[in-house]
Order: C-alpha cells, then structure tokens, then sequence
C-alpha cells in the first residue's frame, strides 16, 4: 500500500509451502486452522446499480489432520448451500465466523467446499484504518482488502501464511469493464450482461485477491516485453498516458535491481473516484482519478505500486509485524525510480526524508510497529532509510547483490525479518546487526544516517 476517502489501504508463519499456518500476532481472530487451502474457484454475478452479489465459491483444501469441523471467514452473506465432498453440510454464521460442520468427519488429506450465497457486499469495518474490502463506487465497485477485508465477498481462510491459486468469473453488465488479479482467460458476451474470467495460478493470501469493475477503456499495452494492461475512464486516458508513459522502463529498472518480474502481467486500473493512497494486489495496482494530473505529479507512487509486485506480492509476509519488508522496499524503490532517472539521488532523498522523521515522535519500532501503526509513514520513511543505511554499509555492488538473491531465494514464498538480516549478513563482512539492524529495525531512537558515498 502507499503511505483509502477509501482505502488505508506472535508465532511466525512456516516459510514451508503446505506447512500448516499459525495465527497472525496482529490479527489472531482472522485464519483458520486444521487445514490449509489450495485453490479458489469463484463464480461471482454483480449488478452495481442494486450493488447486489451472487457468489458459487468452490475451494480446494487440505486437511493437516482429521477434522470433524472447520471455519472460514466470510462477510453478512444469505447463505443458500454448503457442500463438503459434494455432500450437504450444516453450518453457522455469525460474527464474520463460517463454522461448517461435514456431514461426515473429514480425514486427514484433501477435500472440498463449495459455499453458495448471495447479498449487498460491505466492507469489513477496521478500527484504524476504516472500511476494507468490497466497495461500492458511484458506478461500479472496487476491492482492496490489506490487511484483513476479503471475507468482504468471498468465504476464506483469511490469513497471511494461508497462500492458493484462485479462478475468477465475474459476470456484470455489458457496459462494465472487469479487472481481477492473473490473466484474463476469456469474455463472453451475452444479451446485457457479459462474463470475464481470469486465472492466476501463482499463490496469494486472500487479502491480494481483487475485482474491479467499471465502465473503464482498455488499454492493452503501455509497452515491453511484459504485458502491461490498463482499465481506465475514458477521459482520463491521455493523462494516464503520460503519467504511466515510463513505466515500461520502470519495470526494466526494477528488473536490474531487484530480479525478474515475478508475474506473467502487471494491471493497473484507475477508478473515476477519489483515493486517499492507491492500493497493491496481486498483479493488479489500483490508482484514484486524482493521482493523475497529465504531468507525472504521481510517478511516485507508481514506482511505490509497482514495487510491491515483487516485495508484498512475491515476497509474501509471514506475519504483519514485518510490514516494513513491504512498505520500507517500495518506498525505497520511489528513491531509486529518482535516481535512476538523474532527478533526485537516493541519498538526498534519504536525507530529507530522515529530516522530517527526526522532528516526529521518537516512538516506533518499526520490526514490530504494532497493529495500530502497521501503515503509519514512519514505517515507510524509516524502512527506506534502513536500506539505504544498509546500502551505505555494505556498497552497491554487495547491496544490490543482495536484493537480487532476496528475491530470488524467496519467490512465491513467505518472509521474514529475521531471515532478510541472516541473508544480508551472508553478503558482507562487516558487522550489520551493531551498525544497522539493532539501531534501525529495534530501536525507538532515529539512528543517524551512516556516511557514505551513495
């Protein structure tokens, strides 16, 4: 998320694909255990004026042991079947808790749910961040979920560690363009209404799962060898052109500094509404109509969105207490966006930034901020400043080193504080706990930045 109107945007968790997850230190009453998911399949029918969903999920799932019973997260839905292994299944639901109850006890190994329900999509309330998930706009509606607001339109094992494939079909009106995460399979078109159906086989948690619809023009392609589609209102699409024109380059950069693309495409949808932050899924970033001005005002932030792509998306967390390995990347990838470009060196970005930090409150541990201050912009601000002081330590060529074989060593996987600094630590000889770690990702105290020629 960018440090929204919409969107704010413990135990660890196994780095292990198929290691059962354990509850998230931040968010310990979201997830489910005894069982891990593998895939969604969702069929979902929208009409955005009556902001009315229809929803077949069906999820493939494996049980970690026998399990007379089991959970999932799901929003104030009319449920009309449960099924388990094709059989009916008795349930309750309140309190955002799906209990389901097979009409056998399920052995240890694989099965099978399918969850029919129907309603008005809401988003899930937050104390600190306000409405997440499933929203209405004036004509159309949007998603984002970070960190806890996909039981919003889809019953799930909402949790961080808890990563699966996902098949999604929305049908909505004919006028409406549809944007959800991985690659648009195919569209039909049917007497008003027509379907779109994307596949992304890589695994994501459920919170970077995401539908977009608007009355939108596509845009195929900005340019590059990856695919770069773009769903925008037709007004704003000579502004978008210009504000997004280098992100094709952008990609090549971040290519050479962080490793390749991780994904087979990379979408953005601009909605005709105003956002406080744009907001990161998987494969997909979503931008306000305000954050583009027709003179690149906003670059910033597509750098920020884009990053997130490999740190956040990728790099999954483990849990959210090392949200600094999300918020902290990105954000140092708008420093070196600048760089590159010849506009701002990242050491005058770090500067500026560590002078704006040092008149705030001395109060932020930022390798664990506390779930209140998850997406406060001190965690953003100081974990760039972070990598940069790491950068200064080590030099470039060890530094960029290491963010490559960061990325590489984890893809598709889930990450953790703790094993970034053991990884650091591996590409140099100096002392990176005393001169970094300790003071920047333990202390309260701003750090001074170290000297350096970067």
């Amino acid at each position: 998320m960018s440090n929204g109107k919409r969107v704010r945007g413990g135990a660890a968790v196994p780095a292990t694909p198929g290691a059962e997850v354990s509850a998230d230190s931040y968010f310990p009453e979201h997830g489910n255990g005894g069982y891990r998911v593998t895939h969604y399949d969702l069929e979902l029918d929208y009409r955005p004026a009556a902001n009315r969903l229809s929803g077949r999920a069906r999820i493939s799932a494996v049980a970690d042991r026998a399990l007379s019973a089991f959970s999932l997260d799901l929003g104030a839905f009319r449920l009309d079947r449960i099924l388990v292994d094709g059989r009916p299944a008795r349930y309750t639901h309140r309190a955002g808790k799906l209990r389901v109850k097979p009409a056998k006890a399920l052995p240890e190994g694989p099965f099978a749910v399918e969850v029919r329900y129907v309603g008005n999509p809401r988003p899930v309330r937050s104390r600190d961040w306000g409405e997440l998930g499933w929203e209405q706009l004036e004509d159309g509606a949007l998603v984002a979920s970070q960190p806890i607001g996909a039981p919003s339109w889809f019953p799930c094992n909402d949790h961080l560690g808890d990563r699966a494939g996902y098949r999604i079909t929305v049908t909505a009106p004919s006028p409406y363009t549809v944007v959800a995460n991985g690659s648009l399979e195919s569209y039909r078109v049917g007497a008003s209404t027509t379907t779109w159906v994307y596949d992304q086989p890589r695994p994501m948690p459920p919170y970077l799962a995401t539908v977009q619809i608007g009355q939108y023009e596509l845009i195929d392609h900005l340019g590059g060898p990856l695919p770069q589609p773009a769903a925008v209102p037709p007004r704003l699409t000579a502004d978008f052109a210009h504000d997004f024109g280098r992100q094709p380059r952008m990609v090549e950069a971040f290519t050479e500094f962080f490793g390749p693309y991780p994904f087979g495409e990379y979408a953005v949808v601009v909605v005709d509404e105003e956002l406080e932050v744009p907001v990161e899924a998987h494969g997909v970033s979503v931008f306000g109509r305000n954050h583009l001005d027709g003179r690149r005002g906003g670059e910033r932030l597509v750098a920020h969105e884009l990053a997130h792509q490999w740190f956040g998306n990728s790099l999954a967390l483990a849990d959210w207490r090392h949200i600094w390995l999300n918020e902290g990347f990105a954000a140092y990838a708008e420093w070196l966006w600048a760089e590159s470009c010849g506009e701002m060196t990242a050491a005058r970005s770090a500067a500026r930034a560590h002078a704006k930090l040092a008149a705030q409150p001395q109060d932020l541990r930022l390798a664990d901020p506390g779930v209140r201050r998850m997406f406060d912009d001190r965690v953003y601000k100081r974990g760039a400043l972070t990598l940069h002081a790491l950068r200064t330590v080590m030099g470039d060529p060890a530094f960029f080193r290491l963010l490559r074989a960061w990325t590489a060593a984890h893809r598709h996987g889930t990450v953790t504080t703790g094993q970034f600094t053991a990884l650091a630590q591996e590409h140099t000889d100096r002392p990176l706990e005393a001169l970094v770690f300790h003071p920047w990702l333990h202390g309260t105290r701003l750090p001074r930045l170290p000297i350096g020629g970067v």
